[in-house]
């Protein structure tokens, strides 16, 4: 069977509009009655009995990440807390976290959405499905767990870290799938290959990998597939909607189906807050219609993507974004130009030359800002000064092209950039403004 859940994945587009509606009107029922939306429907006027379209959602309010953390921590709650199963929470670093509260219908839910994802690139009951996920307040541990679980695959909750002793499980465990950031998927392979296993060395019987949870370019997830010898999927997630499982590749990996039975999905313009048109890259904004503990009304996830025209052939019918572009509050600004490490990291992949470890440096030298891209080149390339120089100057040439500023371009030695087993530290800003 192609399908995890037939009845919702292929259904006409009418029949889940109307089904989207059904659940948005039950939804605002619901969150009317707490008190963070009751006052927020108050202040902007808000009844929501005239909500009669999916088009009417634009009348409602959005919810950010401060109101999250503002009503820190129970303050989202839409039931009894006698009703609340488990707590999961974001990793800020300063302030109070933002808290998402789960009932058991939620956890039951968003294993079976996860399932979904990972069924839709083929993984089955008989697959060993390996999680090096940081487990406890992260969703991206439990959030796998229980989907693998619910497709009857063996799980192994390996978490996060210790290279060797994920290599070892993957051999001795006979691992088919793992689920790795992108960052650590690489570093994983450079493992691999030093313990002899993998690509040109002894076989493993890995051909699937799950990526995400921070921005990657088509070319990085290239390189992935290539020194792995796998298929990588990009996954979608956050915590504020329930954690991975929100959107995910299918085969065809030509963007992520967002799954519409959960959530009605906006991408607008983040300075107009305007609806931008199909290819046209902006924030986007989600609405829970399943949550039960805590449903979000419009959440501006600050994530900056695009919806893809035209139907999969998959034969799904729920839309699809492109790959995660950055977001629209990790934006550089430098000389007046806004960049996402995203367009550098796409560059940077192009050249076989370098490594996929890459840092980018903002500091400001005379009274001027600069940016200083350092790269690990390929143990195998070419030590010559010339070409090295040469090679030098073409990125510095293309990133130009690209970004409309001039860095500094810089290469190390493999291995001479810190390596991170949790999300990569790409952009390191030492400007006197900061």
């Amino acid at each position: 069977m192609k399908y995890l859940h037939p009845e919702l994945e292929t259904m006409a587009r009418p029949e889940l509009e109307e089904y989207q509606l059904d659940r948005l009107k039950n939804i605002l029922k619901k969150v009317s009655e707490t008190p963070f939306y009751s006052n927020k429907f108050k202040e902007a006027n808000i009844d929501i009995s005239q909500i009669n379209t999916i088009a009417d959602i634009r009348k409602l309010p959005f919810t950010t990440k401060e109101d999250l953390r503002n009503n820190y921590p129970y303050g989202m709650a839409a039931v009894p807390m006698e009703e609340v199963v488990r707590i999961h929470s974001s990793s800020g670093t300063t302030g109070n976290p933002t808290v998402v509260l789960h009932s058991q219908q939620d956890l039951d839910w968003w294993a079976e959405q996860v399932a979904r994802c990972l069924y839709m690139v083929g993984l089955r009951k008989t697959d060993v499905f390996q999680n090096s996920s940081g487990y406890g307040m992260f969703t991206g541990g439990l959030g796998f767990q229980y989907g693998a679980e619910k497709l009857g695959m063996v799980t192994v909750p390996a978490a996060a870290g210790n290279s060797k002793r994920q290599v070892k499980f993957i051999v001795d465990f006979g691992t088919t799938a793992i689920h790795a950031i992108p960052s650590y998927a690489t570093r994983l392979a450079e493992v691999m290959a030093e313990e002899g296993y993998g690509i040109g060395h002894k076989p493993t019987k890995l051909k699937t990998l799950v990526i995400g949870a921070e921005p990657h370019s088509e070319g990085q997830r290239k390189r992935i597939e290539e020194v792995l010898g796998v298929k990588a999927y990009n996954s979608y997630g956050l915590s504020e909607m329930c954690g991975p499982g929100v959107a995910f590749e299918c085969t065809e990996q030509n963007g992520l189906h967002i799954w519409e039975d959960s959530y009605i999905v906006e991408i607008v313009d983040p300075v107009t807050l305007e609806p931008v048109k199909d290819g046209e890259i902006g924030e986007l904004v989600l609405t829970t219609l399943k949550r039960d503990a805590m449903p979000i009304i419009r959440y501006r996830t600050r994530d900056l993507t695009s919806f893809m025209p035209g139907e999969c052939p998959c034969g799904r019918t729920h839309r699809r974004i492109a790959r995660l572009q950055g977001r629209s509050d990790d934006m550089i600004i430098l000389k007046g130009v806004n960049i996402f490490p995203i367009q550098i990291e796409k560059i940077l992949m192009q050249f076989k030359e370098l490594g996929t470890n890459y840092l980018i440096t903002l500091q400001t030298v005379n009274n001027n800002d600069e940016m200083i891209v350092e790269v690990e080149l390929n143990e195998l390339y070419s030590e010559d000064y010339n070409e090295i120089k040469s090679l030098a100057s073409e990125i510095r040439r293309q990133l130009k092209d690209e970004l409309l500023v001039t860095p500094t371009v810089k290469f190390v030695n493999k291995g001479g950039l810190p390596q991170s087993e949790g999300k990569a530290v790409r952009v390191k800003d030492l400007r006197s403004f900061k």
